[in-house]
């Protein structure tokens, strides 16, 4: 059978003679669109995202303050059955969850650059368990690779729009799973 390539599927595979990646996440969308139109709404869907994430998954969140990044994490860390509130680690840089996987939560807001983030040691942490970076922008260049980056942006009154763009095959499978939800 013979496999044809396109520009959405097969972006970036293939090189060195390997045969290109065909399996399910590949069919799966790169990047998709969704809305809340509330607090409560914001904190379901990242506990539905939650429920999907396992060790190893870097999810990247981007707004502007107040965009809903902290309600999004807080749903996340509902969907991973972390008991106990989870809250904004502006002051702290990193906390820790501890529920059906390990969630390292950061903050780089106030972060002060690379050197904050080799003592933070994040790269290990994405390895133990399940990493979601605010205000990721702050260290471009010096975080582990994106599982999914996810742009926040307030409409409005409580609306918000989620523009979650995958960064590997991974994303791709998660992504492929939210929208089947």
């Amino acid at each position: 059978m013979r496999a044809i390539r396109t520009r959405r599927s097969f972006r970036g595979v293939g090189r060195n003679n390997a045969p290109p990646y065909t399996g399910p996440a590949m069919t799966a969308a790169v990047e998709t669109t969704l809305t809340t139109s509330s607090e409560d709404a914001t904190r379901a869907l990242g506990e539905r995202l939650g429920a999907r994430l396992r060790a190893g998954d870097v999810v990247l969140l981007s707004g502007d303050l107040g965009t809903g990044k902290t309600r999004l994490a807080q749903g996340i860390g509902r969907g991973l059955d972390c008991p106990g509130p989870v809250t904004s680690p502006t002051f702290v840089l990193v906390n820790t969850h501890v529920g059906r996987e390990r969630l390292f939560h950061a903050d780089l807001s106030r972060s002060a650059g690379a050197g904050d983030l080799s003592e933070l040691g994040l790269w290990e942490e994405a390895e133990r368990g399940v990493l979601v970076v605010e205000w990721p922008d702050r260290a471009e260049g010096h975080l582990p690779t994106a599982t999914l980056t996810i742009e926040i942006a307030g409409n409005d009154g409580n609306e918000r729009s989620f523009r979650l763009r995958a960064g590997d095959a991974r994303g791709r499978e998660l992504l492929a799973s939210l929208e089947l939800a």
